[in-house]
């Protein structure tokens, strides 16, 4: 006598069954998600890095200024408060599968880069500064971290791309549907716009020589 397969039997019996099919698929593209998956994540944790290394170089950017009495405190404030917030989100490669905390995170990045753009600018105005060559040799790693983070940057943004494309497109996106592949977030261009302009810095009242 047959037995008739229970609901939960069913149930299993149908997943693997649409397992099986997606995978059936020509390009079902599993292999993919996990080789580009990786990718997102190496350049993600490059995109980390250098972030952290900035982070870093900014206590000895301040304290330098600091030695500078008439600078701008408001300035130095900002520049402060902002590598607060940006190193106050904890930033792991979980991250980039949150889009929300992931938006928060790349506010306060771009916040903490208006504020050092500002700070650099405005140091130009400091003769004793741009005369100091602890102070000069400091704004060169900066600057030199400024253009890792952009490298970082656009490889992140070029993996999320081609993993996106993958994870929305037929018949890759069954694939993505039955694993779980959600497309992830990357860095805006309205950001990107936004953080690339100047500051605006008035010298009407520069500083006295010392």
């Amino acid at each position: 006598m047959s037995s008739i397969p229970s609901r939960s039997s069913r149930r299993l019996l149908a997943s693997a069954t649409l397992v099986v099919a997606t995978l059936g698929l020509g390009g079902c593209g599993y292999n993919d998600f996990q080789r580009l998956d990786e990718q997102v994540k190496a350049d993600w944790s490059e995109v980390l890095n250098q972030y952290q290394r900035r982070a870093d170089l900014i206590p000895n950017i301040v304290a330098t200024v600091k030695g500078e009495a008439s600078f701008e405190q408001d300035t130095l404030t900002k520049v402060v408060e902002a590598r607060s917030r940006a190193t106050s989100i904890q930033a792991t490669p979980e991250l980039i599968n949150n889009p929300q905390a992931f938006q928060q995170f790349q506010a306060a990045q771009g916040q903490l880069s208006s504020a050092l753009s500002r700070l650099m600018v405005v140091s130009e105005n400091y003769p004793n500064l741009k005369a100091n060559q602890g102070f000069q040799d400091l704004r060169v790693q900066l600057e030199g971290t400024e253009n890792r983070i952009t490298v970082a940057r656009n490889r992140y943004i070029d993996s999320v791309k081609t993993y996106n494309v993958l994870a929305r497109s037929f018949p890759s996106n069954l694939t993505a549907m039955v694993f779980s592949y959600q497309p992830k977030p990357s860095f805006t261009v309205e950001n990107e716009a936004a953080i690339s302009q100047p500051p605006a810095v008035s010298f009407d009242k520069p500083a006295s020589a010392k």
